[in-house]
């Protein structure tokens, strides 16, 4: 027997169907081994040696990976085809060293890009050795974030206080999305004006024909600027005479473009089915490591972290028979269509992301899936197809008009187009195509050159420029790509970082730099410069390309990162506080200092009239304050451009007062803390506090979103059968409602302060009917209920967890010993194990739980230093 190690437990277990009884699969859980988050994990001075460690959960899969093996006749390595999944195979191999568990076994790595049977086979047919160029660039990748964030963030923390820290490619993330919104700052609107004519044909039938040239003149798009001009041509084209000087048809092709890559389906998710870049990725995941559909389990698609745009032949055989099915053989082009990467280093798979079969199409699978899941396998599968069928043929035609009017002249244009096959778009069409569709495609009636133009209208329509827009993630995501800066593994937990630490914001589904994201970004642009350049970062990810390749050697390229950066945070060190806010006051100006209605210089203190204002650093972060102080006390805090003349700003800190409670009569002020920004009622260790949720920002906050958020949690109404209160709050993973022991998550915020009886009942009904609850913290299911403990304090039941069936009391819960079924548990039984687990320490009462962190923000009660998160899957 071998032992088969994957990253999935979903994954181990249809894996382990294909492969029989001959075979022990095994899920790692992501990765088993990571740097510890603090100083000395990896050593420069010591050629850059790095310390691993293993936390419990992983310690426990390990030891059971090398019981397992120690009994085997193998050990075969299949985690994903990627960097990280060769990183994990790698990480499990030195453990099983360390354990002495292999001896003189046989180890072999192999890599499927699908989850479907004969690929599984396939895979384990033509085995290999672990790839130690892409196992290196790992490690190189991963020593270059580790010592970018812990030599910086100390640096940080003392010349920006509230800044939490700064990463290698989240830093360069961020200044993009900082840099954005200083160009929209920075935007000076511009107006002008487009002019059309409404025309008739000899035929009665009518069209627009756009003005482009006036007076022998071409027109730009600016060059009509006001009003006057404005009704100067149109005066002169309601008095001209028109006609058609030529009318040119041409017929053009559109083609397809390729499958998706990582990259492009975040951004198609996001612009067609409203998916954030996790969601998707989620979803994809859940295509990709296997489904039941009629009693058959087996991967939909293939692997979703690659930048290659290529599909097998094998699958491109398939496609062709699809479409020659699906949409008949005139769709069908005479060779196969091959795409060619744009990335500059397409190593993080071998495919682009497919259907594992195209006979299974989206109507055949639909009732297999949730509606999530079904939308983006319609979405896969439809542009895997178009990307082998024929181009659309569209017939362009151009018409070209004269109007004169005396000795004036002007010149127009009328366009339009019809598709007379449409090839490819019969499956599917990108957003962009469909928009520009609605602009052009519009079907001219029959206009033969030489014959006059009836005028039926003249119009003219004012318009500005408008600024560039905020970023979206799948547009962020775009950018990075086009900059060669990170890759298809990252982006997510890219755009999660800058999100969780409360740099940016998602706004109407855009990324919105928030007052400290833009003053870290403001920082290391003017102190680090060199480390957030576009080209810097690109270029050290093309090293760490070249050493996945072989062609460098990892430690070489830490030793050349090392010496310049270790010299230029040791200069940084030397600074004032004053040179640094000196720096970012210039950087910064228009949100430190914006601009008054009034038009007076808004680097004048407002109160005081003589004091300049500046940039300050407070224990909880930066504000806005006069030079004047103490004799003046005037604050702002930063980024407060409704408020420039600082109303109801008081305290050094930057806290502002909401008003008070009408029940209590205490102030509610809305303050910065370690955690960011919060609210609270009264002062001291008793004062009520609410983290502000994801989502709302400190400018929206006023005195009646901060009764309502104090009021949280706030109870709903009984339960009609159990007759218990269901109660709804905001938790560590966002608006839930919360019924004896269920949590059930809300869609949005505003759901907790209006969610009715009716509307609780069924959210808790549909979470309990899911079974096992995963990240956001539902109870697992019931297998049997034993009744209430004897000494009081509420009921005991079994669960089926994640790793076996348990016993759960309160907040007690007991593993039942290997081989027990749990319907034979009695209560006897669970008094013993909940007594056994008591006396280890296991679990406390849920009311000293709850008296523990009564009155901490919500944001606080996350540990400051938390173990880095592992790489799931599944």
């Amino acid at each position: 027997m071998d032992v088969v190690v994957v990253e999935s437990p979903a994954k181990a277990k249809t894996i382990n169907k294909y492969l029989g009884k001959n075979y022990k699969v095994l899920a790692s859980f992501g990765h088993v081994r990571d740097l510890p988050a603090k100083d000395g994990s990896v050593r420069p001075d010591e050629d850059f040696a790095m310390s691993w460690a293993v936390d419990t959960a992983s310690g426990k899969r390990l030891a059971d990976i090398a019981k397992a093996v120690k009994d085997a006749d193998g050990l075969i390595l299949a985690t994903d085809p990627d960097r990280e999944g060769e990183a994990i195979s790698w990480h499990v191999l030195e453990v099983l060293k360390q354990k002495r568990a292999l001896k003189d076994k046989p180890v072999s790595r192999v890599v499927f890009n699908a989850i479907t049977k004969s690929s599984v086979l396939e895979a384990m047919a033509n085995p290999r050795q672990i790839d130690a160029p892409l196992v290196d660039a790992y490690l190189a990748r991963r020593a270059l974030d580790y010592l970018v964030g812990f030599t910086l963030s100390p640096v940080l923390w003392r010349k920006l206080p509230g800044a939490r820290s700064a990463g290698r490619v989240q830093s360069v993330a961020l200044r993009l999305v900082s840099d954005r919104e200083s160009e929209i700052e920075r935007f000076i609107r511009e107006e002008y004006w487009q002019i059309a004519a409404i025309l008739g044909t000899p035929r009665n039938e009518s069209f627009e024909a756009r003005l482009t040239a006036f007076e022998r003149k071409k027109l730009q798009k600016l060059d009509i600027a006001n009003k006057e001009q404005a009704d100067d041509i149109k005066a002169m084209l309601e008095g001209a005479v028109f006609k058609a000087l030529s009318v040119e048809a041409k017929p053009t092709k559109r083609n397809p473009g390729p499958p998706f890559t990582t990259s492009t389906l975040q951004q198609a998710a996001s612009s067609r089915l409203g998916f954030s870049a996790t969601r998707t990725m989620q979803v994809a995941q859940r295509l990709y490591e296997g489904m039941d559909i009629g009693g058959e389990t087996a991967g939909l698609i293939t692997y979703m972290r690659t930048d290659g745009v290529q599909m097998a032949p094998e699958a491109i055989d398939a496609a062709r028979d699809a479409i020659a099915k699906e949409f008949g053989p005139k769709y069908l082009p005479e060779k196969p269509r091959l795409y060619t990467t744009k990335a500059k280093n397409a190593q993080e798979a071998h495919e682009a992301i497919r259907p594992t079969d195209f006979m299974r199409t989206p109507a055949s699978v639909r009732q297999y899936l949730d509606a999530d899941q079904a939308r983006l396998y319609e979405m896969i599968w439809k542009r895997a197809i178009a990307s082998q069928m024929q181009p659309a043929e569209i017939e362009r035609t151009t018409v070209e008009i004269e109007a004169v009017n005396g000795a004036r002249t002007a010149e127009l244009r009328a366009v339009g187009s019809v598709v007379r096959f449409d090839g490819f778009i019969a499956a599917y069409t990108d957003q962009k195509d469909e928009d520009a569709e609605d602009e052009e495609n519009r079907r001219l009636p029959e206009i033969r050159a030489g014959e006059k133009l009836d005028r039926e209208a003249i119009n003219a329509t004012q318009h500005t420029t408008e600024p560039p827009p905020r970023y979206s993630e799948a547009s962020l995501i775009k950018k990075l790509e086009e900059l060669g800066i990170g890759r298809p593994s990252t982006y997510t937990a890219i755009l999660k970082t800058l999100e969780d630490r409360d740099y940016v914001t998602i706004d109407k589904r855009r990324l919105v730099p928030q007052a400290k994201g833009r003053l870290l970004s403001a920082f290391l642009e003017s102190f680090f410069e060199r480390y957030v350049e576009y080209d810097f970062t690109a270029s050290l990810e093309e090293k760490l390309d070249e050493i996945s390749d072989g062609k460098l050697a990892w430690k070489d390229v830490l030793r050349d990162f090392w010496k310049d950066f270790s010299g230029a945070v040791a200069d940084i060190k030397e600074l004032r506080v004053t040179d640094v806010l000196d720096a970012l006051n210039e950087e910064l100006a228009p949100l430190v200092f914006p601009a008054r209605e009034d038009g007076s210089n808004p680097r004048i203190c407002p109160k005081c009239g003589t004091g300049n204002l500046s940039l300050k650093l407070g224990k909880f972060g930066a504000f806005v304050g006069c030079s004047n102080y103490p004799e003046c006390s005037f604050t702002r805090q930063l980024g407060d451009a409704a408020n420039p003349n600082g109303e109801n700003g008081n305290g050094e800190d930057g806290t502002k007062v909401l008003g008070k409670d009408p029940y209590t009569a205490e102030e509610i002020t809305l303050r910065s803390g370690r955690f960011g920004p919060y609210i609270q009622r009264g002062d001291g260790k008793e004062a009520k506090r609410s983290s502000l949720p994801k989502g709302w920002t400190v400018e929206s906050i006023d005195h009646e979103k901060a009764l309502a958020l104090l009021a949280l949690p706030r109870d709903v109404g009984k339960h009609p059968e159990s007759g218990k209160m269901i109660s709804a709050g905001l938790g560590r993973y966002g608006p839930f409602v919360l019924h004896d022991g269920t949590y059930a998550n809300l869609e949005g915020i505003d759901e907790v302060f209006s969610i009715g009886l009716n509307r609780a009942v069924s959210v808790i009904a549909e979470k309990q009917l899911k079974g096992p609850g995963g990240r956001n913290g539902g109870t697992p299911a019931a297998l049997k209920d034993l009744g209430d403990h004897p000494d009081g304090g509420g009921k005991i039941v079994v669960r089926d967890g994640k790793y076996g069936p348990y016993v759960n009391f309160g907040k007690v819960n007991a593993t039942l010993p290997k081989g027990k079924d749990p319907q034979s548990v009695t209560i006897e039984d669970a008094l013993a194990l909940i007594a056994e687990k008591e006396a280890k320490g296991g679990g406390k009462k849920p009311f000293r739980r709850a008296a523990a962190s009564a009155g901490k923000p919500a944001a606080a009660k996350k540990t400051a230093a938390k173990k880095p998160a592992a790489r799931k899957k599944g």
